[in-house]
């Protein structure tokens, strides 16, 4: 029986049966069932910000196994306790508390439960977003094909577009609860926020007395080559309420947060939310080994340089009519609606990428990407394309 075969048999078909089948992986590289070789430019969905089996995650994770693999949230542990003060040092809030959960879905649900606190239901989302899979998350999702399956969904949510700043005052009023937004949208197809809209956002949230949320699940720790995409200049030095973050923390160990500050911090109380698993000992020293990293290995200023190199070389085809984003979070518009086969025709070339639209590829790959990576990949870029093309034409 072929592993397609078993896969069918044992698993639901929520993803559809995958292409392929890893069996391990070094830093951007990871390698199939049959020995071949790729270079990983998605990331795991930006999950692995550290590449695969890296040394520093494998070296954290089993010591701190060695010693205590998972205690409950009714007792505290060192690698819990220095990892919500390193998040707030991060974000530079003195006053500000952590929840810690297992995806960017349950920080989500956190943070969605924490404005319920404010005693208002309303919340405003943009279009194009992308927050989660579960209910609440679900409901502040825009994409619809996502949420009528499952309608009803919880609470009163307005979509306005994405980086229209007077559809967003117009939305907001003095019964939202939330403004919710991605500083760069991911799903959506990298789409940064105009200049001034975050800032209009703080505004308009502040004068009607609501929260102002940042959803940092994909652009958070280091993917921007800031340690938070709300950090970078295009944001204004905006200060949001609530910060939800995942994917990255871990490196690939499971872990979420919701940071709120200030009086936001004080609303979740005891019996309001819990979690079983989340802020484990294990996922808590993996993320703390992928922050020091990022900072010892100077990781940050390595986003910016490699992602404006990666950014200028998918510039230079002749098949992309655009690039958008910022550090390693990158999105690249092609001259035709063929992503999904340059996906394909990338995998037989030896690269894993992927696609968020008919006509867009998405580049999250490991902040450990080297000039040389994307050097070899913009130099078989072209000949990706032109496969996918004749493929596409039947072979001609």
């Amino acid at each position: 029986m072929s592993w397609q075969e078993r896969y069918e048999g044992a698993l639901m078909n929520t993803f559809g049966t995958p292409r392929l089948k890893l069996e391990r992986g070094e830093g951007v590289r990871v390698w199939d069932d049959a020995g071949r070789e790729y270079v990983d430019l998605y990331g795991g969905i930006a999950v692995n910000a550290l590449g695969h089996a890296h040394p520093a995650i494998v070296e954290a994770v089993t010591t701190q196994l060695q010693t205590l693999g998972h205690v409950s949230n009714f007792i505290a542990s060192e690698p819990q306790l220095a990892l919500a003060e390193r998040l707030l040092g991060l974000l530079g809030w003195s006053d500000g508390r952590v929840f810690f959960s297992n995806s960017g879905a349950e920080a989500n649900e956190a943070a969605l439960k924490l404005s319920r606190r404010t005693g208002r239901t309303h919340v405003v989302a943009a279009t194009g977003s992308f927050h989660g899979r579960t209910m609440g998350a679900l409901a502040l999702t825009s994409k619809a094909a996502y949420r009528e399956p499952f309608e009803p969904l919880p609470g009163h949510v307005t979509f306005v577009e994405y980086g229209d700043a007077a559809a967003l005052a117009a939305a907001v009023t003095d019964e939202t609860a939330a403004v919710i937004l991605e500083p760069i949208q991911g799903e959506a197809g990298v789409h940064v926020a105009p200049e001034g809209y975050l800032a209009a956002a703080r505004e308009v949230t502040t004068q009607h007395g609501a929260l102002l949320w940042f959803d940092e699940v994909q652009t958070g720790i280091g993917r921007t080559g800031a340690w938070f995409a709300h950090q970078l200049p295009f944001a204004g030095g905006v200060t949001p309420d609530v910060v939800t973050l995942a994917k990255g923390l871990g490196g690939g160990i499971p872990i979420g947060a919701t940071i709120a500050l200030g009086a936001a911090a004080t609303l979740l109380q005891p019996g309001n939310h819990g979690t079983t698993f989340g802020g484990n000992p294990v996922a808590c020293a993996a993320a703390l080994a992928v922050l020091d990293t990022i900072e010892h290995d100077g990781l940050l200023e390595h986003v910016e340089h490699v992602g404006k190199r990666l950014a200028d070389a998918l510039a230079d085809q002749p098949a992309v009519t655009e690039v958008r984003g910022h550090g390693l979070m990158l999105a690249a518009d092609l001259d035709a609606e063929d992503a999904a086969a340059v996906v394909d025709a990338g995998r037989d070339a030896g690269y894993l990428l992927n696609a968020t639209g008919p006509s867009t590829l998405r580049f999250v790959p490991p902040l450990v990407l080297s000039e040389h990576d994307v050097e070899a990949f913009a130099a078989a870029f072209g000949g990706i394309v032109a496969g996918a093309r004749a493929d596409d034409r039947g072979g001609a």
